[in-house]
């Protein structure tokens, strides 16, 4: 008995201190990449709305459609990035050709 006090003690004690913790706030960088000229280019725009075009420039190169098609369905899916089905494809043929 005297081990489940202390356990929830414990817990309690942990709760608290992550109750009273203040926000942090960060200061991000500029983005330093744009998008490649190409056609669908500004159709990919979209994609700086969540996330810098550092992170598509940092993709592996040359990986082809099926694996740009994956990674603007996977955003739609699991991020909920607002593009539709039109738009997706435009994308990925994008991606696949320029990068």
């Amino acid at each position: 008995m005297h081990k489940t006090i202390l356990a929830g003690l414990a817990i309690l004690l942990a709760g608290a201190g992550l109750a009273t913790a203040a926000p942090r706030s960060y200061e991000l960088p500029e983005p330093t990449a744009t998008l490649k000229p190409g056609p669908g280019s500004d159709t990919a725009q979209v994609c700086a709305a969540c996330h810098s075009v550092d992170y598509i420039a940092f993709q592996p190169s040359q990986k082809g459609l099926a694996f740009w098609d994956a990674e603007v369905k996977k955003m739609i899916a699991v991020y909920r990035a607002p593009i539709d089905e039109a738009d997706a494809k435009t994308i990925a043929a994008y991606l696949a050709s320029t990068y």
